[in-house]
Formats: structure tokens, sequence, C-alpha cells
């Protein structure tokens, strides 16, 4: 990889940051043609230890405690942002406004106020930012979109979309910050949601209006009593759950389709069910994370008994050939992270967005409260 050295940063080093982190080093093997090449310069994070972690595994030449002090740092003209949720808009907008261009976790912060103050503060310093909305990044979803587009499935009419997953199921996983509403904001919307608006608004368009309910089926959980993951049993006393844990919703688009979605943090049985069904006129889509470079397709005119065929991406599909040279040869979460890292640094090359942006986070926002006003008031709510 040639291309212009640009200094990036890593604020959060969690599980995601390290994703990051990993498809930052990954860059040169897969996109070696970028015009820029990724210098692990600084990362920040409050956990010492997660610090140590970082500069001796990943070699990131400076670590600190404390995100502000990349502010005046010229060696990072770039920053990942894979801090909590209610950390998302102070950090957006100060490091945009400091001119560091942004690859940023969705859901962008707590409320749509957070999405647009960091939009505006993007927007105001003229950087780029990309938001981890990578679920559009799978080759079987990008060629889905390429066959709605071109009407292979004639006018699309009804969609289904599923986020189910147990990672919330156990009655005594830890009272993380995920929970909270004032750190976690809106729970499993927050979450999973997003994407799912996201994936819809990315296949099938805007969203018109939609009517939602909500649910809390694990109202209290003990406090953490090691790291404080949500993925960790508590030892605590019991606290309140506060943001939802379910959510089901009936969408309507402003192409005349309808839509479901439904998603759940506290799914027994479920471990990362996500996808759709998207019916047309003339045809369907099928995709399952699960089997994630398989498209089920059902194209034609005979419209009764019209056969389902898989379809096994490869070449041609997306972003695929970037990792395999075959189709069917398997695909994983971090790859998808990696064509998501390749678009951020084409997006500051090229001085325009590529992929998910900081306005596509305020869309999936603005959708995410209105279900939420929409549940509390029992009624179909415009967007």
């Amino acid at each position: 990889m040639t291309g212009r050295a640009l200094g990036v940063a890593v604020v959060g080093f969690g599980w995601m940051g390290r994703v990051h982190t990993h498809a930052y080093a990954r860059l040169p093997h897969h996109y070696p043609n970028l015009p820029l090449r990724p210098e692990l310069v600084a990362v920040a994070d409050p956990e010492t230890d997660r610090l140590d972690e970082a500069r001796d595994q990943y070699g990131f030449a400076r670590a600190v405690t404390s995100w502000r002090d990349l502010l005046d740092d010229n060696s990072v003209q770039a920053v990942s942002i894979t801090a909590p949720n209610f950390l998302h808009r102070e950090i957006g907008v100060e490091m945009a406004r400091a001119g560091k261009h942004t690859w940023i976790e969705k859901p962008v912060g707590l409320s749509a106020a957070d999405a647009r103050a960091v939009a505006d503060a993007v927007a105001g310093a003229g950087v780029q930012a990309t938001v981890g909305f990578n679920y559009r990044n799978v080759p079987a979803v990008a060629h889905a979109r390429t066959l709605i587009e071109q009407g292979q499935i004639g006018r699309p009419t009804h969609a289904r979309f599923r986020l189910l997953s147990d990672y919330a199921a156990h009655p005594q996983g830890a009272l993380s910050w995920r929970f909270e509403r004032r750190r976690g904001g809106s729970g499993v919307l927050a979450d999973l949601v997003s994407h799912g608006i996201d994936l819809i608004r990315h296949l099938l368009g805007e969203v018109e209006s939609l009517v939602a309910d909500t649910a809390v089926f694990i109202p209290e959980r003990p406090e953490p009593g090691g790291t404080g993951s949500h993925y960790d049993l508590g030892g605590g006393d019991l606290g309140e759950v506060e943001n939802e844990d379910y959510l089901g919703c009936l969408l309507r688009l402003g192409n005349g389709g309808r839509a479901t979605l439904e998603a759940s943090r506290v799914s027994v049985g479920e471990q990362c069910n996500y996808g759709f069904e998207i019916h047309g006129t003339s045809g369907a889509l099928y995709w399952d994370f699960r089997r994630m470079g398989e498209l089920g397709v059902s194209l034609g005119e005979r419209y009764q008994n019209q056969m389902v065929t898989t379809l096994y991406v490869g070449p041609g599909h997306g972003d695929y050939l970037a990792f395999q040279p075959g189709a069917a040869i398997a695909m994983g979460f971090d790859d998808l992270k990696v064509v998501e890292a390749a678009r951020f640094l084409q997006s500051i090359a090229d001085g325009k967005p590529h992929g998910a942006t900081v306005d596509d986070a305020v869309h999936s926002a603005v959708a995410l409260e209105a279900m939420s006003e929409s549940a509390r008031r029992g009624t179909w709510v415009r967007l």
C-alpha cells in the first residue's frame, strides 16, 4: 500500500475499538490501491490496561486516557469514535471542530438532536464522517439492492426485517451502561433497530410513517461485579432496566410499500438472527446474516409456484472480490468493517462521502424517536 500516510486515532478501545483497529491494519491486504495509508498514531481510553494492550499488541504510537488530548494533535487527521453512546455527541462535535475526519459508530448519540449536532459540526468543518451501519456492506445485501433497483422483483410491495439476539437474555446479566437511559439511550432501538432502519432505507427508500410497540421483559438486573460488560453476569444489588428490550413496528414507506420490523435483545435461542424478506410484484429476496454469503432469490413471471433459488455471492457482488476469489467462500463480520474503513478513507481522499454518513444516522435517529413516541401514544406517527 503506497498511498499518502493518514494518521488515525481510536477513541474507546473496547470490542468495537479493536474491530476498527483490525480494519485499519487489514486495509493494505484488501484495498492496496487506496490513495491513503492509515497509520495508528494514537489511542484514547480511560482504562490503562486497555492502553497497554493497544500499544503492545497493535502498535499505537501514543496512548492517552483522555480523548481531549487528541484535539490539538496534528499527527491525528482521522478518528474512530467507538466509545459508549452517551459520549458520541461530545466527541463527534469536538473532533469535527478540530478538523478531524470521523468514523463513528451508530447510533451517533442518544437522540436525533445528538446526531444532528454531529452532522452540523461535520458539515461546518468540511470534514468527512462515516457511520457504522455495517450490514449494508454485505455483498449479498449490495446485490439485493442492485436487483431491486433494476426492477428484477417488480415493484417492492412488502417486507419483513428482523434483528433478534440473546445478548441480554440472561436475567442475571449485569446492569451495564447499555440498560441506562442516560448513557445507553433507547436500548434495543439504539443497538439493533438503528441497523434495521438503515437497511430499510438503503434497500427500499424512506419511511413515511410508523406505529410501534415496545416492552421491557427483564425489568431488573444486578449491578456489575466484573468488567461492567452486559455479557457478564452481575454480582451486586438489583437495579432498574430503564430502556427497551423489544420492539415491534409497522412501517409505511414513501414508495407505497409496507414493512414490519421486529427486534429483541432478550430472545432466548436467537444468536444474531438478523435478516430480511422483501417481496415485489413479480419476485422476492431473502437474506440471513448467519448465512451471510447467501441470497435467496425468486425471479420470473410465474407469480404462483415460483421457485426460490440460493445465490452464493462471489466476485461482482459488492466488495466480495477484495476478500475472496471465488463464490461461496465465507466472509465474516470483521470483513464488513474493513469495507467500511476503505470507504471512510476513500471519502477523505475524494472529499465526498462513500457509504453510510451522519445524515443516515440522523434519519435513523428520527425514526427511533418516532417509534418511542408511537409506543407511548399508541398511535401512528409521521416522520
